[in-house]
């Protein structure tokens, strides 16, 4: 898959935590993708465990780790659409969180492609995406596809 890349690589910042490295440990590595609204700038923590202290009030955070399963790897990426929301509310941050997936997706290859680089197999385990809420019609797990679809090529 070809895509136009949004990600600016210059407003991504990059903090590891809990004795993670750009290289490892592959299991139990977890992210963490925050933003900040006024400068667009995008914060990824690589830990092994979430950043849960960068969680804001309106859960707008994604949240993603892999998965080691029987029949392959997989990663696996949770999105809070609603809960205490309203139901317009929820179908907002549906359409926002769909909509800005794929930068999202970009940022965690882009910025942890330390980890890819040394196990290329990364790129072709399976996204799995929990759209979360109490709501039925977007409480959903979708497949979106490899972080192949998602590998920015930039010159550096």
């Amino acid at each position: 898959m070809v895509s136009l890349s949004r990600l600016d690589p210059e407003q991504l910042y990059v903090e590891y935590r809990d004795g993670v490295t750009p290289y490892e440990p592959l299991l139990n590595r977890r992210h963490t993708l925050t933003h900040s609204d006024e400068t667009g700038e995008l914060f990824l923590t690589v830990g092994l465990s979430y950043a849960y202290d960068l969680f804001n009030e309106m859960r707008d955070e994604v949240i993603g780790e892999w998965i080691d399963q029987a029949d392959g790897c997989f990663y696996h990426v949770y999105l809070y659409v609603g809960g205490p929301f309203s139901e317009e509310v929820a179908s907002i941050r549906n359409d926002i969180f769909r909509r800005e997936l794929p930068l999202a997706l970009e940022a965690i290859r882009y910025g942890d492609r330390g980890i890819f680089n040394l196990h290329p197999s990364l790129d072709s385990c399976q996204i799995i995406t929990h759209f979360m809420s109490v709501y039925p019609q977007f409480n959903k797990i979708e497949n979106w596809g490899t972080f192949d679809d998602y590998n920015i090529l930039l010159s550096q």
